[in-house]
């Protein structure tokens, strides 16, 4: 046999080359699945208790982890609120917190921060928050002063409730029928709704007459007393039914009818 040289490359067969794994060897890591997200049961998801049973009834460390969600697992959520909740030092804590302190929390990021402190500055402004100017009633002219633009004019009969709070202001005043020339088909129920949905504290009953005479109808007279009598029922009291036509107005409680 030939001797080979001491400066000559030994073989290397092709097969000794291969990255193929054969037989019983495992892919790489890099193929793996990856692993499916914790999942909590229904009765313990901050998410599922809020819808089913209202917000009051979570925790300081429940409502945190749905502001911190975004995308995350339930179980991930809450550890990280409780990360950082203790790092923080509590609730009050957080409130005194800057981006700074955050974004120190292992876990939490820009986004997260952001939302934190937005949530914190809602928290801040509520109790300064005013509602909406609401019209007072204390009249039948107040009734009409709020609805004449919107109905009296109208050709076909519009029913209305205005809804009154307690200290009779308007919550809202929907339109609950839109009937015929000569008469509006006007169900308790389709009145009611909106108002105990609002939870209004009474109503004032509204329409308006094409023709422009404002007298009531014997319709209008029936309607009225079956409606007053549901109010009694569900606890909404009815203060007044008021007719518009034109620039005239006919109010039930001033006629003695209500």
């Amino acid at each position: 046999m030939e001797d080979i040289p001491n400066n000559a490359a030994p073989e290397v067969h092709e097969a000794e080359l291969s990255l193929v794994l054969r037989g019983d060897a495992h892919p790489p890591h890099r193929h793996a699945a990856k692993a499916l997200p914790k999942a909590l049961p229904a009765d313990l998801s901050p998410r599922s208790r809020l819808f089913s049973a209202g917000a009051a009834i979570l925790s300081p460390l429940e409502l945190l982890s749905l502001c911190l969600g975004g995308g995350r697992a339930e179980a991930d959520s809450l550890a990280l609120a409780a990360e950082v909740l203790t790092d923080l030092g509590g609730l009050h804590g957080l409130l005194r917190s800057s981006v700074y302190d955050l974004l120190e929390v292992r876990g939490v990021g820009e986004a997260k921060a952001a939302a934190l402190l937005a949530a914190v500055e809602l928290a801040r402004r509520m109790p300064e928050a005013t509602g909406p100017v609401r019209t007072a009633i204390s009249s039948p002219a107040d009734v009409a002063a709020l609805l004449r633009g919107r109905i009296a004019h109208e050709g076909r009969e519009h029913f209305v409730v205005v809804l009154l709070n307690t200290k009779n202001r308007v919550i809202g005043a929907p339109t609950v029928s839109i009937g015929t020339l000569s008469a509006s088909m006007v169900h308790p129920r389709e009145v009611f709704k909106p108002a105990i949905k609002a939870g209004a504290a009474s109503v004032i009953l509204a329409h308006n007459h094409p023709s422009g005479n404002v007298e009531p109808s014997r319709e209008d007279k029936s309607v009225t007393k079956r409606l007053v009598e549901t109010g009694q029922t569900v606890g909404i009291e009815v203060l007044d039914h008021v007719i518009l036509g034109g620039l005239s107005s006919y109010s039930f409680k001033e006629r003695g009818l209500l």
